[in-house]
Order: structure tokens, then C-alpha cells, then sequence
């Protein structure tokens, strides 16, 4: 049996929500939205732009540089602009870094314990490079930090109405459900826990249905409004994508690098999901802590 641990209302106060920028729109919508998460999770935010053209890693800015002097104006435009809107006691502080996105990402994150990142699914052309798009799956699948990636074009909601989890035929899925807690006691949102299945064998929905059965019983136990519903389909991304829309989900919940033979949005299905979903997806890693017994 896995047991999932119990949460006190102490472990609702987030830490700070990391924001990846390349000062695409892209990005910058990340930043509003990231705004929207911090003020409901009480998080202070920083932002990071990369210089992935240094030949050189260094984890000190190079006022030199013509380009990061440009990020260093730009960051300072943006946060006049936007950290305005934080909820009071709430900052906003951006760094400069150089090396690989995606390491640099979860360096800042792991320094400064957050407990969220986000960042653009897609980039656009224009200023330099722009490295959303390219490397947003290297950052999910690298760090170990949780990952929301919003598309451009996602209106960004009041609250997380609705967050929908899919759960696969592995002991991993359940990794989630305590940050799912966390954010649906925070925005007070209803959880869709939805069995998928690519197989019609009942031996094997058995097994999903099981894991899910655990998942709910603890989000119910901490007081957790749960839609219990299950999903049968040859194209699981298409489904569950399907199934967000039609629920009107304000975040997509799920696990990345599982390695058991039973998983299902994993690799990339994961990828895919990410790329092809109008809807927020927030990815999990499976953590250690859990124990299997």
C-alpha cells in the first residue's frame, strides 16, 4: 500500500513560484499568469532569463554582455509594470543566468526551495533565441521542481475551478495528490480524478481503478470536492484533452519520467499532452519520500 502523508493547514504556504522568461509573448503571459498563482498561494516570484550563448557557465550576470544588458532593461520594465499587480507583501526579483535553460531553472528553484515553476508552452520568433517552446519539455522533464506550462492564448482564470488528474495503472500517479491537495484547498477547486485506460481488459482497469480509489478516499478525507469519472481510448492525449474541455478544467494534472510498464502519460504522451493541450498542464515527477509497502 502507498501511504500518502497527512497535510496541516502549515503546509499550504507556498514557496516562491520560479517564471522562465525570454521576453516573448509567450513568456510574458507566463508571468501574468504565475501572477495570478502567487497571489492565491501567497508566493513571492522570480523570474530567469538564460544566456544560452555564452560558450562560458556562470551563475554571475555579465553586465557586458549587450544582451543581458538588454534583459536587465527589459526585467526592469516588467516588473514595473506587472509587479504592481502582486498582492501586498508580495515581491517579484528576477536573475540573469548563463549556461543550460533548463539546469539554470532548476538551480534557481532548488536555491530558492520553490515549489513551482512556470513557464511559456510555446515560443515565437523574434528577440534572440526565443527558448520557450524548444526547451519547456527539457525543463519539465529535468527538474524535479513541479511544472506548469500555459500556452500564449489560455485566458487566464479567477481561481482553479477545476483541475482534472488523470490516473494510469501505476503505483507513481499517486505522487501528485498531495500538491493536488495543496492547490485545491487553496483555490477551493473541484478535482476530476479520471481513471484512462487504453486497454478494454477489466483485469486491467481493475488495477486504475484501485489507485484512483485511493487518491479520492485522501482528497475526500481533507475535505476535497471529487468528480470520479474513467476514460477508455486508443489516443489517450486526444481524450483527456477531450474530456478538459468539455469539464471546462482550468489545469491539467500529471506524472512525467514514470518507468513502469503499466504507465500511460509518461514520455511522449507527456510531451504531447504538454504541446497539443489549450489547457495549463502541470507535470510531476515522482518524489522519493513516497514508500511502497
Amino acid at each position: 500500500m502507498l501511504f500518502l502523508p497527512d497535510l496541516s493547514q502549515t503546509h499550504l504556504i507556498m514557496q516562491p513560484i520560479i517564471v522562465a522568461v525570454d521576453f516573448s509573448n509567450t513568456s510574458i503571459h507566463a508571468v501574468e499568469y504565475a501572477i495570478s498563482m502567487a497571489n492565491m498561494m501567497k508566493s513571492d516570484i522570480f523570474l530567469i532569463w538564460v544566456d544560452k550563448l555564452s560558450s562560458q557557465e556562470s551563475v554571475y550576470p555579465d553586465t557586458s554582455n549587450e544582451n543581458r544588458n538588454e534583459a536587465k532593461k527589459r526585467f526592469d520594465e516588467l516588473i514595473g509594470q506587472y509587479g504592481k499587480n502582486l498582492a501586498k507583501g508580495l515581491s517579484m526579483d528576477y536573475k540573469l543566468k548563463k549556461g543550460r535553460i533548463y539546469r539554470e531553472v532548476d538551480n534557481l528553484a532548488r536555491l530558492t526551495k520553490a515549489e513551482l515553476i512556470v513557464t511559456g508552452a510555446h515560443g515565437i520568433s523574434g528577440y534572440e533565441e526565443y527558448w520557450i517552446g524548444s526547451n519547456a519539455y527539457k525543463i519539465v522533464s529535468f527538474t524535479t521542481c513541479p511544472v506548469i506550462t500555459v500556452r500564449h492564448d489560455f485566458t487566464i482564470p479567477n481561481t482553479l475551478e477545476r483541475i482534472l488528474v488523470p490516473m494510469d495503472g501505476s503505483s507513481e500517479t499517486l505522487h501528485k495528490i498531495p500538491f493536488i491537495l495543496k492547490l485545491a484547498t487553496l483555490f477551493k477547486s473541484e478535482v476530476h480524478v479520471v481513471t484512462t485506460h487504453n486497454s478494454q481488459l477489466k483485469s486491467i482497469q481493475r488495477i486504475t481503478e484501485k489507485i484512483a480509489g485511493t487518491a479520492i478516499s485522501y482528497l475526500q478525507k481533507h475535505n476535497v470536492r471529487v468528480i470520479e469519472d474513467s476514460i477508455v481510448s486508443n489516443d489517450l492525449t486526444k481524450a483527456v484533452i477531450a474530456y478538459a474541455l468539455n469539464v471546462n478544467a482550468d489545469l491539467i494534472a500529471i506524472m512525467t519520467d514514470q518507468e513502469t510498464p503499466v504507465n500511460i502519460l509518461l514520455g511522449a504522451q507527456a510531451q504531447q499532452l504538454i504541446n497539443q493541450s489549450p489547457i495549463p498542464v502541470l507535470s510531476i515527477h515522482p518524489q522519493e519520500k513516497f514508500v511502497l509497502m
